[in-house]
């Protein structure tokens, strides 16, 4: 799955140099009206001008991008006039947007959320949605199957007739997008999976209201998700015992666990947990050998996101030292590869990062059963 993978590479991908580069700074369309305040996410930027011209400015389309990526959307109604230099944008979107092509799980529940999941006409790889509503939108035929994201079926996406194709990169090139670029379709990256921290993912509702004009709605619906997982965070808070928290599993000969500074690790700490490599300055991925992780957390109190397994059993057959942590020998391990959607997409890389106050949630339940007894868990459930 796609979104597995870009976990473990996190780290350790570097960008092509682009020849071309775009100053901020430099672009003219009048002093901004105003600018969105993006409280969390780090890699956007938007704001709107007096003629009404919202420009989102992509910092950080994927690690170490040589530049950012500047759009213009232009009210239908407008007058492109305002637009003193249209060449200097990398794409001119006219909003809002009817019929849009997406090509990651994660941007999905934020089409759904802003109400307008109908207007999806095409994605790269459906059986990895798990959304049930787009499911049958996939079975009733309004859904195409691109392909997948790297090698996407160029002419199927055009005779989709897209208004907008909302793509994500982990490197510079991609030759369907430039393709779908020189037959006129506006192509949009968003960066959603490089930000660090739980809110700052959700933050990215944001970027994708202006495509549909809904900016007030995405405002609501994220002050909504950001209230309800500070005051999980709170709760968590005034717990008095802090589990020590181990994750990941192994890769072959290689242990990948959460870096300290990574988002998976403000999870353990928001949910009041010790994080065993809390003190590592990594954002991606730690890779540790078998023999490390067994001296630092060999008495941990709770394993989380044991990689893919879903059983104890899968686990001794696939490598018996696994038996030698305390949270398999005391059932304390807990998995989000249980919540599938009906192809076999996983919910958690779906849904989570658009939903962080659920997933945290279910670590405080998890980590602290006495403050959320009554609490059903959405991502994390006991492994079988």
């Amino acid at each position: 799955m796609r979104c597995i993978v870009l976990i473990l590479v996190f780290c350790f991908l570097g960008c092509r140099e682009q020849e071309d580069s775009i100053d901020v700074a430099k672009i003219k369309v009048g002093d901004p009206e105003s600018s969105e305040t993006i409280h969390f996410a780090r890699g956007f930027h938007m704001s709107k001008t007096p003629g009404g011209i919202t420009l989102i400015s992509v910092l950080q389309p994927w690690p170490q991008a040589e530049r950012p990526f500047v759009y213009a959307l232009v009210p239908k109604n407008a007058d492109r006039k305002d637009l003193i230099d249209p060449g200097q944008y990398d794409a001119v979107v006219p909003v809002p947007v009817e019929r849009v092509v997406v090509t990651s799980t994660t941007h999905i529940p934020a089409l759904e959320a802003l109400g307008v999941g109908d207007r999806l006409v095409g994605f790269p790889g459906t059986d990895y949605i798990s959304s049930e509503n787009t499911r049958r939108r996939i079975a009733s035929g309004e859904i195409a199957n691109l392909g997948n994201n790297e090698m996407m079926n160029t002419e199927m996406t055009l005779s989709l007739r897209p208004d907008l194709v909302v793509g994500f990169g982990i490197a510079a090139r991609n030759k369907a997008y430039e393709t779908l670029i020189r037959s006129g379709i506006p192509v949009v990256y968003n960066g959603d999976w490089t930000e660090q921290t739980p809110l700052g993912k959700a933050e990215w509702i944001k970027f994708f209201a202006p495509f549909f004009q809904m900016e007030d709605k995405a405002k609501t619906l994220f002050d909504s998700i950001a209230t309800s997982y500070k005051d999980a965070r709170e709760l968590a808070g005034r717990a008095e015992q802090i589990p020590a928290v181990m994750s990941g599993a192994l890769y072959k000969d290689v242990w990948y666990a959460p870096g300290g500074n990574s988002w998976a690790a403000e999870f353990i700490r928001d949910a009041n947990g010790t994080y065993l490599w809390d003190n590592t300055e990594d954002t991606g991925s730690l890779s540790l050998s078998l023999e490390s992780v067994l001296s630092r957390s060999k008495e941990a109190d709770i394993w989380i996101s044991p990689s893919q397994f879903t059983s104890y059993e899968e686990m001794e057959a696939t490598n018996p030292h696994y038996k030698e942590f305390r949270p398999f020998q005391e059932r304390k391990i807990y998995t989000y590869a249980l919540s599938k959607g009906e192809t076999g997409g996983l919910t958690f890389f779906e849904l989570g990062p658009n939903r962080p106050d659920l997933i945290l949630r279910d670590l405080i339940h998890i980590f602290h059963p006495d403050i959320l007894p009554e609490h059903t868990p959405y991502f994390f459930k006991p492994l079988q």
